[in-house]
């Protein structure tokens, strides 16, 4: 990840009744700082920074969030109020958790970095440079705003004063259109290499599009377009969000290293009827801890974090053709999944197929299992278990939206109300 850490600041106005304007040369503007070629290389590093890097992140709060409320995550010291409030849920989870607020803040803040991006794209003379950038803009703003969708029933997917909110539903298609814009940009010099070398590659553009796409539409229930995006990605990319001693990977960090906030629960905290194969491989990379208690992506300061992982991208085709009451080819890809061993960041079951296809609901419990394990700790818990159980039957989750933030809410008089659980 480059070090680079650059996001909007919005400075206010000072008025003055004198006439006369004294203009600083030497002290250029927030806005044209960021707006330069240099400032929006800066303003893609600094996104990626801002979406991942602390405490505070989206990628630390989303991970943490998701996990405690759907039953990933056990909170080791009931001390931590805002922790166990998450993991309480019900009405213990207020809008002033800090946990919510800063996942709201971060989204929101990348977000429009985001918008930023693609509408100052064109300071870049270079058309290959340029749309290169719109697709980095598109793909934060898509990010950010797909994310809080997991979370709040309604969102805010426009910078504005007093900002309107859109259903969560609305969010997750515009979310898609920002995505599938960025697709028809990709071309043979897009992304360019003069912007890569800049920003980084750890984040592969181009397959991270299509895997959002492939998500969201998943979400949407849009099957067959799930299906076709999930295609398109290759199972041998790798993106992810690199981490160093400096910029720290936030789950060891900050949690799993330090032994007092939370761990990980027994079993992925499936109910008994979804109990995992006890010599399902993914048991020992994620549940088994390593000297410094780290486990799964979250095992040193420097563990990358992936984007999306191969095992997504099939268990996505796996369940929009389950929907589609299309039980063998649901089946094909749920086995790829389960016999997988070559995995490029390591998460491979090493298990027998499944057994023969029976119901369309018995498929789908065998997916939603394998999605809580293939994808432990990514932040997509809560959605998945929405989805895959509405009613909460099993009672796996102790919420269905959060609240929306104090923040929002005292400087935003459209802010809706707040959901009841």
């Amino acid at each position: 990840m480059k070090k680079v850490i650059s996001f909007l600041i919005v400075l206010p106005l000072i008025m003055f009744s004198c006439k006369t304007d004294f203009v600083n040369p030497n002290a250029p503007t927030v806005e044209a700082i960021n707006s330069s070629p240099q400032g929006l290389i800066n303003l893609v590093s600094g996104s990626q920074w801002r979406y991942a890097v602390g405490a505070t992140s989206a990628l630390y709060t989303s991970i943490t969030a998701a996990g405690l409320s759907a039953n990933e995550l056990r909170v080791l010291n009931a001390g931590n109020a805002d922790l166990q409030n998450l993991k309480t849920g019900g009405t213990s989870l207020t809008p002033d958790n800090p946990i919510v607020t800063n996942l709201w803040t971060s989204l929101n803040l990348v977000r429009q970095n985001g918008e930023f991006l693609f509408d100052n794209a064109s300071k870049f003379p270079v058309a290959a440079d340029a749309n290169t950038i719109r697709v980095y803009g598109a793909f934060y703003r898509a990010l950010s705003i797909g994310t809080m969708c997991q979370f709040w029933e309604n969102v805010v997917i426009k910078t504005s004063q007093n900002a309107d909110f859109v259903t969560r539903t609305q969010g997750l298609e515009e979310a898609v259109r920002l995505l599938q814009d960025a697709s028809l940009l990709l071309s043979a010099d897009v992304p360019s290499t003069t912007i890569t070398a800049l920003v980084g590659t750890n984040i592969n553009i181009r397959n991270s599009i299509f895997a959002l796409l492939a998500r969201y539409n998943i979400f949407l229930g849009k099957n067959q377009e799930a299906i076709t995006a999930a295609q398109t990605v290759l199972a041998t990319s790798r993106s992810f969000f690199d981490f160093n001693t400096v910029s720290q990977n936030p789950v060891f960090r900050v949690s799993l290293t330090t032994n007092n906030l939370y761990d990980v629960v027994a079993n992925f905290g499936l109910p008994t009827s979804l109990t995992p194969n006890p010599i399902d491989g993914r048991i020992a990379f994620y549940l088994t801890a390593i000297a410094a208690n780290g486990k799964g992506f979250f095992k040193s300061d420097s563990e990358s974090i992936p984007v999306y992982i191969p095992g997504e991208m099939l268990l996505i085709q796996a369940e929009a053709n389950a929907r589609l009451n299309k039980l063998p080819e649901a089946k094909t890809a749920l086995d790829l999944v389960l016999t997988k061993t070559t995995d490029v960041f390591g998460v491979n079951a090493n298990l027998p197929a499944s057994g023969p296809v029976t119901t369309q609901a018995a498929m789908l419990d065998e997916i939603y299992k394998n999605r809580c394990i293939e994808l432990f700790m990514s932040g997509m818990r809560l959605e998945d278990n929405r989805r895959f159980d509405p009613n909460n039957a099993r009672g796996e989750r102790n919420r269905n939206f959060y609240p929306y933030p104090s923040v929002e809410r005292f400087n935003n008089t459209k802010t809706p109300p707040n959901p009841a659980n």
